[in-house]
């Protein structure tokens, strides 16, 4: 019984040693997608302002600075030709 204890202590130490992958969160990402059509859910997993609106491209919607994102300030550029 002692033995079968102290391996599931082993076990359960081995396994919370194990280094996990860090999981994205909107606070990791600076715009949100806002689906107009969907009752105005929003997606805040965007990189830039640029991805953001080639997912809203057609299926309504538009893209704002996320309200989570505790980066540096997004910036929406803005291409000329």
């Amino acid at each position: 019984m002692l033995v079968r204890i102290s391996l599931l202590i082993i076990g359960a130490a081995l396994l919370g040693s194990v280094s996990t992958l860090h999981a994205q969160s909107a606070y990791d990402y600076p715009w949100c997608a806002v689906y107009t059509n969907r009752s105005g859910a929003q997606a805040c997993y965007y990189a830039t302002y640029e991805q953001c609106m080639a997912t809203m491209w057609g299926i309504g919607g538009y893209c704002r600075p996320s309200p989570y994102y505790r980066g540096p300030r997004p910036t929406r550029r803005v291409h000329r030709d």
